[in-house]
């Protein structure tokens, strides 16, 4: 599992990352060769040499963790006052129907919180806490398999248009007559 959390490393990864950048840099007071370490680690040359580059800089403090990269921005109480929110559907924020979407969820924490956050932001906080995106439960009520099937068997084929060419073709650029 990649992401359990669904944003970033858990502590146990992220120490046994640290650890692994920890070793290399013993290796590199040894001057063991880049490849050799990076065999032995079983990581990429490339990550190897990026690490050795920051302990030339830095010794091995250059490569302790830094912790997350980002924080959240809004925090647990803030999100949980975002669900409720949320609860309350769409078209008690405005919307003419009942679907949320990422901008609308958008506009809703820039009013609630005064914060801008980007689509993609959106879409990552939501997944951070374990939102999904809407997909309906059942069919509709009203669905005919009926008309659907009828549909499919008479009306699709005439808006495609026909794929069979009009006489059989030949894969060579040259026609088999012409010897």
């Amino acid at each position: 599992m990649r992401y359990p959390q669904g944003g970033g490393l858990t502590a146990e990864r992220q120490q046994f990352r640290e650890e692994l950048r920890l070793q290399a840099a013993e290796r590199f007071a040894r001057g063991e060769a880049s490849s050799l370490i990076a065999k032995d680690l079983r990581v990429s040359v490339r990550s190897v040499q990026r690490w050795r580059q920051a302990w030339d800089g830095g010794g091995p403090g250059a490569l302790r963790s830094q912790g997350p990269a980002s924080l959240p921005r809004l925090s647990e109480k803030q999100f949980a006052l975002l669900e409720a929110e949320l609860t309350k559907g769409p078209a008690a924020h405005g919307g003419e129907d009942q679907r949320w979407t990422l901008s609308r969820v958008k506009t809703v924490i820039g009013r609630r919180f005064h914060l801008t956050y980007t689509i993609q932001g959106v879409r990552k906080l939501l997944v951070r806490n374990g939102w999904t995106c809407q997909v309906p439960a059942r069919r509709a009520m009203e669905r005919d398999d009926d008309a659907v099937a009828g549909w499919v068997k008479e009306v699709w084929p005439c808006t495609e248009g026909s794929r069979r060419l009009v006489e059989p073709g030949w894969s060579s650029r040259t026609k088999p007559d012409s010897r």
